[in-house]
């Protein structure tokens, strides 16, 4: 297997239409990100995609509409990854903030329904006497489960941002942006979608003078940003522009105080600071505490936690997520590392050269809800496509399987490939193109695999199998501030498609000591200027010491302690000299 290299972005436009204002260094960041000038991080909402521009938008929010003014019993169902949660909690609390009286949810159990809208979940919701079903983060593949609920006279309005197959469900409504090729709102979540079709309902009960006949004011949906920002970003879609200006939106409610209870609790829970907060905190701390929900026991918890308007309720609630989330890292280091060992295993016995392109990796003992994470961790310490499967459930004859990809390999696509090729081989399976979800039969996964496997060598060129990693360029002596950290750790949002600054130079070392067991605390001197800077790389002592010169890809960090901020290097890859 290769090792990681460092490669320099090259700008992807000039910089003379930035202001003097703007620090040199941002202005290459942003170039590098291909934007030219000040328009490119005006994150107002003024300049948000219309609602109408999104594909299916007209017919869902016509039907969402009379539903509302009619009085209709309306049920959401969603998924149990973050994305779903807030969605599931946008659209509840937005359907009640236009007007719905009666407005409920319900989330598949991962182990007796499966995914999504299933004919067994439809079942389940027939107590609670659903007219229409909303489906939030799921339903493009749901051709069973909407046929289902009109079996029992039940309307469906499908809102998704999966890749749709070959054959659509029946379903009364569907918007979905990837309806339409080359269409805007491409990279928009399933949270994204959601609050866009409220959008456009609230445009269509305006027009209908529906607010004012009532006696109601008409609600600001804004207040539904911090739960939008959330699900964007922990689902890890491209933050194109509109996707920056809803996260931002977002990001600014929160740091002036105003998040939800439910918001408010998670970032108590995970020890962050709303008045700082950035998207990366978004990504690895809330996102992960609401996701464990779904991993090992019920997602509803977190989206009760999302829908509380009680402070203390959310605080409650944030502390049971938190700690379900602690249990999940357990969870998952032991299953990665029985994954790694499995790599190890193979290699000793046939070499690096005969590891798949494409790998597929299973334990009977795996946890299906954690088995994304597995994939995850593998792909990027073996920079290939990396499935992970665990048992459906307990008995089960079935696999679930979790795929995660690496650039300019399109998972989902791969996945279906493999189907025309073996029809049958696979029972069900969706996604986007870094990540997708798949489901087979046990005695199927040795065809599978090869299956697979073939595919990625066809598809994936030697040179993506090459690990590498991408700065911003060096810095001078000068750059080493806080106040340019600071700037950078604002300029964002960044996050999946739009990464955060990353530099890279050479440095002495001027000393170092383990902190904990396996984290690394170096007082570094800059090569070039000289300049003494601290830095940390967690994770990356074994035992030996650091070189003495060496080469690190770090990014600009501040360390926040008693109300005091200082410098520090971050360190990312560190190769010696």
């Amino acid at each position: 297997m290769r090792a990681c290299r460092i490669e320099r972005r090259a700008p992807l436009c000039d910089t003379t239409q930035w202001p003097d204002s703007i620090h040199p260094v941002l202005r290459r960041v942003y170039a590098a990100r291909g934007i030219d000038a000040p328009d490119g991080i005006d994150h107002r909402l003024a300049r948000l995609l219309p609602p109408e521009t999104i594909a299916g938008m007209s017919g869902a929010a016509e039907l969402l509409e009379r539903c509302v003014r009619e009085d209709r019993r309306i049920v959401v169902v969603g998924d149990f990854d973050a994305d779903g949660a807030t969605a599931t909690a946008v659209a509840v609390r937005g359907l009640g903030l236009l007007g719905a009286r009666q407005v409920g949810y319900r989330v598949p159990n991962r182990f007796t329904h499966g995914y999504g809208l299933s004919p067994a979940l439809v079942e389940d919701l027939l107590p609670l006497r659903p007219e229409l079903i909303v489906t939030v983060d799921n339903g493009i593949a749901a051709a069973a489960g909407v046929a289902a609920a009109h079996r029992h006279g039940i309307a469906v309005l499908v809102t998704d941002h999966h890749l749709p197959g070959a054959d659509l469900p029946d379903a009364e409504a569907i918007v979905d942006p990837n309806l339409a090729a080359d269409a805007p709102g491409q990279t928009l979540a399933g949270v994204g979608v959601m609050f866009y079709l409220l959008l456009a309902v609230r445009a269509r009960l305006r027009e209908a003078g529906w607010f004012a006949t009532r006696g109601i004011v008409e609600p600001d949906l804004a207040g539904l940003l911090d739960l939008v920002a959330l699900g964007t970003v922990a689902d890890l879609v491209s933050l194109d522009y509109n996707n920056r200006v809803l996260i931002e939106a977002g990001l600014r409610r929160i740091r002036a105080g105003r998040a939800s209870a439910g918001i408010a609790a998670l970032i108590e829970a995970s020890q962050r600071r709303a008045a700082s907060l950035t998207s990366a905190d978004l990504g690895y701390a809330l996102g992960p505490r609401l996701n464990a929900a779904g991993r090992l026991e019920d997602m509803s918890l977190g989206i009760e936690c999302l829908l509380t308007d009680d402070a203390a309720r959310a605080r409650h609630l944030a502390g049971l997520l938190d700690a379900i989330n602690a249990e999940r890292r357990g969870l998952q280091a032991g299953m990665v590392e029985q994954a790694e060992a499995q790599v190890q295993t193979f290699l000793a016995r046939h070499g690096d050269a005969a590891l798949p392109v494409g790998v597929v990796l299973a334990d009977p003992a795996w946890h299906a809800g954690v088995v994304g994470l597995v994939a995850s961790r593998l792909k990027e310490r073996l920079h290939r496509p990396v499935i992970a499967f665990a048992p459906a459930g307990e008995g089960s004859a079935e696999l679930k399987g979790s795929a995660r990809s690496i650039a300019g390999f399109h998972i989902r696509d791969a996945l279906a490939e493999v189907e025309a090729n073996q029809p049958g081989l696979i029972a069900r399976f969706g996604g986007h193109a870094m990540a997708a979800g798949l489901t087979l039969t046990a005695d199927a996964l040795p065809a599978f695999a090869a299956a697979f496997d073939a595919v990625a060598r066809a598809r994936i060129p030697s040179a993506l199998l090459d690990p590498v990693l991408l700065t911003d360029g060096g810095l001078d002596g000068a750059d080493f501030h806080v106040e340019l950290a600071r700037q950078l750790r604002f300029a964002g949002p960044w996050g999946q498609g739009f990464p955060e600054p990353l530099f890279d130079d050479e440095f002495g070392l001027d000393g170092w000591r383990v902190m904990g067991e396996s984290h690394l605390r170096l007082n570094l001197r800059h090569a070039a200027s000289g300049t003494a800077v601290e830095a940390v790389m967690f994770g990356a002592y074994d035992g030996r010491p650091p070189p003495v010169r060496l080469r690190a890809a770090y990014q600009l960090a501040l360390d926040e302690w008693n109300g005091r901020e200082r410098l520090r290097l971050l360190l990312r890859h560190v190769e010696p000299l």
